[in-house]
């Protein structure tokens, strides 16, 4: 560039010192007697099933687990799932019998759950543990796969989680969120190592068409101290904070209101707050869990070498830099830039987009020498500034991916279905095809859906005659979204007046 060598580009080590510890970081997390029995399901989850294995269980105590069952390797999606809507089927079926005062001539199956719950097997609670049976995967091959994983960036959390005043033992929070997965996308449209949505992750880091900064595992990891921070900071409790993770920090403040305390034990066992599902209430607990796993690894799985450190430089650009441009500057190729820098999305890789202004981009260690930078600063801006106008201009597209709907494109891209279709020329029944590639309006942007998407209604109230089917056609919300915003087990479970949230709480992940 034509900026002097020491103005063109900046140069910083990724690990540095720490700062000063805030006093509340050190604050001891609480682990309540009362929620011992949830933390030793979620252990359970985390260490002893694996994804090949499903447990049943009730929803609200999670100790009473009925069965642990294995399912076919290969198996399918719909396979596995018929497989776990029958195991829930016939606990819910033996729940009712047991319901009815039957408790003479019981078969083996019968008697066991009767035992389960001993001392509190009135005929009104086995009715109630009925609608409660739960199904859960396992999880643990992807834990311990995520402790590998983890060494590649836990120094840089903790560092960010240090500085930000926030308690270390929260950087095993990402075995919650994604099994420390920077790759890792939620039905909701949640990505990354800390699974940020679009419309919070925007409050802390840039999210456009060009860079996604949720999948770099650097960058969300202090974009999430900083809202674990802030979360700490409206609501005074660690407890509280981390759950607001999950269901934001407004509806946290509601939880507790309602409820008249601040206490974590109180508000998991009693709060029926609308929005406060299963995932919601085990947050807290699941990553206690998680914590006692992180901290004993070779206890729960033997010898466990964690990746080394990432370690790199940083270079802080001053102007739009072309992908081949840096290519030639720093002589690394376009696949090591590429894996060093996964916040820069597609259009950059292809030539389509520069990349931006101030981006800081990661090289492995020794390639930002002095005769690199001199390279890189001798490039032209001007004449990188007009190849990114001139590439901007270029139809941008968006390749259909297995699972995907019109709807769900329109909403990833900022559009609506019906402009696509006309775009597209697609038939009345817009239908589209994996593999098809269709273009898009000149003014769509990755990951601004969440943001349009907050100016429609926020949920749904389910009529009579209405299955989620429906509501997902009528709403634009696929089927998958609904369950997992609204945290529900079974698509065939909802009742009329039920109100259904149609977009993610602004928490976290």
């Amino acid at each position: 560039m034509s900026l002097s060598p020491a103005k063109a580009v900046v140069l910083a080590l990724v690990l540095g010192c720490a700062g000063g510890l805030p006093a509340f970081a050190s604050e001891a997390l609480p682990r309540p007697a009362g929620l011992e029995p949830d933390i030793g399901f979620w252990r359970l989850v985390f260490t002893d099933v694996s994804t090949a294995q499903v447990v049943v269980h009730d929803n609200r105590y999670l100790d009473i687990v009925y069965e642990k069952f294995d399912i076919p390797a290969g198996a399918s999606d719909s396979t596995r799932r018929r497989m776990m809507d029958a195991a829930a089927a016939k606990y819910e079926g033996i729940l009712k019998r047991l319901a009815t005062g039957q408790r003479s001539g019981l078969d083996r199956e019968e008697a066991r759950v009767l035992a389960l719950w001993a001392g509190r097997a009135s005929n009104d609670s086995l009715r109630a543990a009925a609608g409660r049976v739960r199904t859960q995967q396992g999880l643990a091959d992807r834990f311990q796969q995520g402790l590998v994983r983890s060494g590649r960036w836990k120094d840089h959390i903790q560092l960010n989680l240090r500085e930000a005043g926030v308690p270390e033992s929260l950087a095993a929070l990402p075995h919650v969120e994604s099994s420390f997965n920077p790759e890792a996308r939620s039905f909701v449209g949640a990505a990354g190592l800390w699974q940020f949505t679009a419309g919070t992750g925007r409050n802390y880091m840039r999210i456009d068409n060009v860079v996604d900064e949720r999948r770099d595992p650097f960058r969300s990891s202090e974009a999430a101290a900083r809202l674990l921070r802030s979360n700490y900071q409206s609501l005074q409790s660690w407890p509280l904070a981390i759950t607001a993770y999950n269901h934001g920090a407004g509806g946290m403040r509601r939880a507790v209101r309602e409820m008249g305390t601040s206490d974590i034990e109180s508000i998991v066992r009693n709060y029926d707050g609308p929005s406060f599902g299963f995932a919601s209430r085990n947050f807290y607990v699941s990553f206690l869990a998680a914590d006692e796993v992180d901290r004993n690894p070779q206890k729960f799985f033997g010898d466990i070498q964690p990746e080394p450190a990432e370690r790199g430089t940083t270079i802080v650009l001053a102007d739009h830099v072309r992908a081949d441009t840096l290519e030639r500057s720093l002589g690394v190729s376009r696949e090591t830039l590429r894996s060093w820098n996964p916040a820069l999305l597609a259009p950059v890789w292809s030539g389509s987009r520069a990349v931006p202004r101030g981006f800081s981009l990661r090289v492995p260690e020794g390639v930002a020498d002095a005769q690199a930078v001199a390279r890189l600063a001798a490039a032209d801006p001007e004449a990188e500034r007009e190849r990114a106008r001139k590439a901007a201009l270029s139809p941008a597209t968006h390749k259909v991916r297995s699972g995907e709907t019109l709807s769900g494109i329109a909403q990833r891209y900022g559009t609506s279905p019906s402009r696509l279709a006309g775009l597209n020329n697609l038939s009345k029944k817009n239908l589209i095809r994996v593999g098809q590639v269709l273009k898009l309006p000149g003014d769509a942007r990755a990951g601004t859906g969440a943001g349009r998407q907050a100016d429609g209604p926020a949920t749904y109230v389910v009529k009579r005659g209405d299955s989620l089917g429906s509501i997902a056609r009528r709403t634009g919300v696929t089927q998958r979204q609904l369950m997992a915003i609204n945290s529900l087990d079974n698509p065939h479970r909802i009742y009329p007046g039920q109100r259904l949230r149609l977009r993610t709480s602004p928490g976290g992940g």
